[in-house]
């Protein structure tokens, strides 16, 4: 059965949780070492209630189970920028299409929301797949999580035609 891209629910909370918290340690585990994972992994592992539950973030539904999420948010300072959030493919499900199909429907409604400029703070996994949908590589930064809590990341950018 194919997979369904629908905006995603409070109610999806918990199954979207759940996926970050299965598939994050398998999917990021070759780019990153165990370091730097046993800190940030119980950060970056957990669902956003306030992005589950806004227009802009959407999930992969396949037979009644959430193998894929993500979304963006507009930035508060410039409106006509947007960065992408917490966008995940459930393991067992990659290279099926899922993460394209999500950030398809992501960039199709940041430009009508009048979107032009889009950041995304990529792992060092998701690079290539930004790459691939036309996102710049601006180099490395470093996120904080938390005090103390740094995870290397990538600066990517997307100008919007």
């Amino acid at each position: 059965m194919a997979f369904e891209i629908r905006s995603s629910q409070d109610s999806d909370l918990a199954a979207v949780d759940a996926l970050l918290a299965r598939s994050y340690p398998k999917l990021l585990k070759a780019d990153y070492p165990p370091s730097v994972l046993v800190t940030a992994l119980p950060i970056i592992s957990r669902a956003r209630p306030e992005l589950v539950g806004c227009a802009s973030y959407y999930v992969a539904e396949e037979e009644g189970r959430i193998i894929g999420a993500g979304g963006w948010t507009r930035d508060g300072v410039r409106p006509e920028l947007g960065h992408i959030r917490h966008v995940v493919t459930d393991d067992r499900a990659v290279r099926r299409g899922v993460g394209r199909a999500i950030m398809a429907q992501a960039l199709k409604a940041a430009q009508a929301a009048g979107i032009s400029e889009l950041e995304c703070w990529s792992t060092r996994t998701a690079e290539p797949f930004y790459r691939a949908l036309g996102f710049v590589n601006e180099g490395p930064i470093e996120v904080g999580l938390a005090p103390a809590v740094r995870f290397p990341a990538v600066r990517m950018r997307l100008t919007m035609t």
